[in-house]
């Protein structure tokens, strides 16, 4: 008989010699969930016909939160400032099977700083000339106390003590408190130092010095300096695509969980249907798959007092469609960032640069994509928010009076950023291990909680990886070494197949 013989993970000392239906049950059709179907659906192509998966979403439509949605004026939103990059020579054939070659651009990130009245080029640290002189003296002579004092400091045990070991007070205070209280909506105390590897510029405090004296400028940090993006149809064409390229008999739209039941081994759904599974991949919250799942170890009262410790930050996404043209400041921008409070956006996108496309009449229209972070130690007023907006563009000069918005869009999204607090990796583990003993893996941006894996080449390769993990036993690099994989760029490993 051709095919693998499985023994089913609820009987693994089976050794009968015949081939077990596999049923592996996806839950959400964003970036992670397409991830594991294509997956999926590769191993079914390859002859493993004794496969059966299927990928149910509580949405009308497959992306999750890197979908794109077009407003009733016709213009384009991303929910959120999405780039795309890859760590992985998988991922990106994955691109190229969604989209033809024509359908993408290759974009120069031009990421600056917004404040004192001046653009300043991202990131800060190497471009302090800028500043007000008092500034850049208080600036340097932190960082000249940082390197006198780095043998002597302790191994930082938050992301405000890394800060301050990293760029002193005079860096902190200008910049890096207030900004990264604006972008998470947390103080840097409660967060914790795992999570940052590639995402936090550090200095090179004689190449800084340097650039203060000669005035010279230095950007493209980072590892998205470049990036693709497609010509139509926002981020969200990327996840149409592959969506359109899987057999739509195993999607399931409009269909929510509402408990596992791991001693059945059975899933109940919103619309009064269950069914019985071998295996799961969630990308729903973390916090909220522990709270659904019956019969583990974990006491009702013990889950509900995990699930109470997760932290994270709901974004506002608020865009202006603009007749004209974008001011000269703008028209080479992708987008700038924002550390003070005369503004409640962190980060603002001239989305119309990402692709011309992404208003109604190119060449005759501009938008602006504003996004603001909300917890509980960062309270919004919901309905003031698109007015703070437009108010904070002004105050910013980013717009005036004589700016002609066409269309204002917001939407709310209640889980916007895994929060890396204090805590969180032992906190993860423990629930994520309790679940795996029962076949259920939960992965993706939420779904792993880990800020530093979730980029959407992350989250797809999370989905791929564990539904390798399942069936074949192979070890998931990107959830547990991270690390690794961030050093990673896409030009060796291999190639996703077409489905």
């Amino acid at each position: 008989m051709e095919g693998p013989i499985y023994i089913r993970p609820d009987n693994p000392q089976s050794v009968d010699n015949v081939i077990v239906t596999m049923r592996i049950v996806i839950i959400g059709s964003g970036p992670c969930g397409l991830g594991a179907a294509w997956r999926a659906q590769e191993v079914v192509r390859q002859g493993y016909q004794n496969l059966e998966w299927k990928v149910v979403e509580q949405e009308q439509n497959p992306g999750g939160l890197a979908k794109t949605i077009v407003d009733e004026q016709g213009f384009l939103w991303d929910i959120g400032a999405h780039v795309i990059f890859s760590h992985y020579a998988y991922f990106t054939s994955l691109l190229d099977i969604a989209l033809p070659s024509e359908e993408w651009s290759i974009k120069k990130r031009e990421a600056w700083v917004w404040m004192r009245n001046t653009c300043i080029p991202y990131p800060l640290q190497q471009n302090l000339y800028r500043l007000p002189n008092d500034e850049i003296i208080r600036c340097i002579d932190g960082l000249l106390e940082v390197e006198k004092k780095r043998l002597t400091f302790n191994k930082p045990r938050t992301f405000r003590d890394w800060l301050e070991q990293s760029f002193g007070t005079g860096l902190c205070e200008t910049f890096m408190f207030p900004y990264n209280f604006k972008v998470w909506a947390c103080p840097p105390e409660k967060m914790n130092v795992e999570w940052m590897g590639e995402r936090v510029a550090t200095v090179d405090v004689s190449k800084v010095i340097a650039n203060v004296i000669l005035k010279n400028d230095d950007g493209g940090w980072g590892p998205n300096s470049t990036f693709r993006y497609p010509k139509h149809g926002g981020t969200g064409a990327i996840w149409t695509g592959l969506y359109n390229k899987l057999p739509a008999k195993n999607f399931h739209f409009l269909k929510s969980v509402t408990s596992i039941d791991v001693a059945k081994k059975e899933i109940a759904y919103s619309d009064g249907s269950n069914e019985r599974y071998d295996a799961i991949i969630s990308t729903m919250p973390l916090n909220r798959l522990c709270c659904i799942v019956k019969g583990t170890s974990l006491s009702p009262d013990i889950i509900q007092k995990k699930a109470s410790q997760f932290r994270y930050s709901s974004s506002h996404i608020v865009g202006f469609g603009i007749n004209g043209q974008p001011p000269l400041l703008l028209q080479d921008k992708t987008w700038l960032y924002f550390p003070e409070d005369d503004c409640p956006f962190y980060r603002v996108s001239v989305f119309s640069n990402f692709a011309s496309e992404n208003v109604p009449r190119p060449g005759e229209q501009w938008s602006l994509m504003c996004e603001i972070a909300e917890s509980l130690d960062k309270p919004v007023e919901h309905d003031k928010v698109v007015a703070a907006a437009e108010q904070g563009l002004k105050n910013t000069k980013i717009i005036d009076d004589r700016t002609e918005i066409i269309s204002r869009f917001h939407i709310r999204l209640e889980h916007g950023y895994p929060t890396p607090f204090c805590g969180r990796d032992l906190l993860c583990e423990e629930i994520s291990d309790e679940l795996e003993l029962f076949q259920i893996y939960s992965r993706g941006r939420f779904g792993s909680w880990r800020y530093e894996i979730a980029n959407q080449d992350h989250s797809v390769m999370q989905g791929v990886e564990a539904i390798d993990r399942i069936l074949f036993g192979t070890e998931e690099m990107t959830i547990k070494h991270s690390n690794i994989v961030n050093q990673n760029r896409d030009t060796k490993g291999r190639q996703a197949m077409s489905v």
